[in-house]
């Protein structure tokens, strides 16, 4: 059986990971998104829910018990301890259903790559299991201005989820790709295309597995 082999794409807050994700998806790749992962699991998995509720108190749910995002957001992202404590208590359960949906796909992908879209990719670890990674990155500027525009926030609270990351230079020196998203959607596409074209020939699959 063919192995399936797995890139990780991760990089700064407003950087543009799910416009590449969105363009690798039409052109025929699995993604798995850890952000949509973590959202389901804190909505069905009482487990997890409850741990984070020991490490946070009953402040972080609201009215009918389910998961106050934007007050845990407010918690972590102005303290990059607390910001630790969540990746460490959420990051076992999200991996573990990662790890479940990629058995789950096989080699279903046409190119036999997947790609897991984790803005945690390093600080979970996973991107040790990944045979190639990809890090988006934008100027500092262009980032604000898209959380801004996103998630509704203030500059003072898109800046706290900016100064929470990793700088540049991390990305850029742990990373086997980069992505330099600061251009016009048009060039963005060919950049995107020609790369993981180039990836899809390192990655080839061993004939016999």
């Amino acid at each position: 059986m063919k192995r399936l082999r797995i890139v990780g794409l991760t990089g700064q807050t407003g950087a543009g990971k799910s416009t590449v994700c969105k363009i690798l998806e039409n052109n025929g790749y699995v993604i798995i998104d850890a952000d949509k992962v973590s959202h389901e699991i804190t909505d069905t998995n009482k487990n997890c829910l409850c741990d984070l509720v020991m490490k946070f108190s009953c402040i972080i749910l609201n009215a009918d018990g389910t998961l106050n995002r934007k007050k845990l957001a407010s918690i972590v992202f102005s303290d990059k301890k607390n910001l630790n404590t969540l990746n460490k208590t959420i990051l076992p359960y999200i991996i573990d259903e990662i790890n479940r949906r990629l058995e789950q796909y096989g080699s279903s992908s046409e190119f036999n790559i997947a790609v897991l879209d984790a803005p945690t990719l390093f600080e979970s670890g996973f991107d040790k299991q990944c045979d190639a990674v990809v890090s988006v990155i934008a100027d500092k500027e262009t980032r604000l201005a898209r959380i801004i525009k996103r998630d509704g926030l203030s500059e003072k609270e898109a800046l706290e989820r900016i100064n929470a990351q990793n700088d540049e230079e991390f990305y850029t020196s742990s990373s086997n790709y980069i992505i330099k998203n600061d251009v016009d959607p048009a060039s963005l596409v060919s950049q995107v295309i020609s790369l993981f074209n180039e990836i899809k020939k390192e990655l080839s699959p061993d004939p016999i597995n």
